[in-house]
This record gives structure tokens, sequence and C-alpha cells, in this order.
């Protein structure tokens, strides 16, 4: 924690995937802390999707300027966590649908990740 400000954040793919986490303190004399976390299994059981997305073509550009034109101070002043997540997730969805393009998986690697 830098000034009582959490600064880390899990992201997932799917809504209960992670569970149990939990700040396990810092690194020596840095200010980051450690972040402690269980995979679940029965949200990864869920067969993948054929479709996956494609980061090499990517516009991070353009993904930046979207997320930049938010006023973020003011949309998360006085939120919670989850509360600021709301607010956070819907522009950063839309951001990445029309910067980062899906590709379709195909062969023998439809189960790998991409």
């Amino acid at each position: 924690m830098r000034r009582g400000a959490l600064l880390d954040l899990v992201l997932t793919n799917k809504e209960g995937l992670l569970g149990n986490v939990k700040l396990k303190g810092s690194l020596g004399s840095s200010d980051h802390e450690m972040v402690e976390f269980k995979i679940l299994r029965a949200a990864r059981r869920v067969h993948s999707k054929l479709t996956t997305l494609d980061f090499r073509r990517a516009d991070f550009g353009l993904f930046r300027d979207l997320l930049g034109r938010v006023l973020w101070d003011k949309a998360l002043e006085g939120r919670g966590a989850q509360e600021s997540w709301l607010v956070f997730k819907d522009p950063l969805l839309q951001a990445q649908e029309q910067c980062i393009p899906t590709k379709r998986k195909s062969g023998k690697n439809v189960r790998r990740p991409a």
C-alpha cells in the first residue's frame, strides 16, 4: 500500500475463478505487497471458446486514448473497491472490444492458450 491506497488489481476472464485473495506482507523493504490467491477448479472446467483476443493486432495507442478520456478521479471518487471496479469495468470492456480484435482458434491448438 502506498499512502493507504491499494495499487494491485487482480483481473480474471471469468466470475468466481479466484478465491481466498489475501495480502501476505511486503517484499523486503519494498512498498509492494505479495498477493496470494487460489484458482478454483470448478470455474476452470468450462470448455474454452473457439475465439480468443489477438493482442498482436491490438491498437494499444487507441486503447490508451479511450481510457485516458475518462475522468477517473471524478468517476471513482468516494467509492469502495467493488463499486470502483463496476465503474471501471464498462469503459475497459468497451475499449477492449474496439481495440483488440479476436481470432478463431483452430486445429489441435484449440485447447491451448493463445
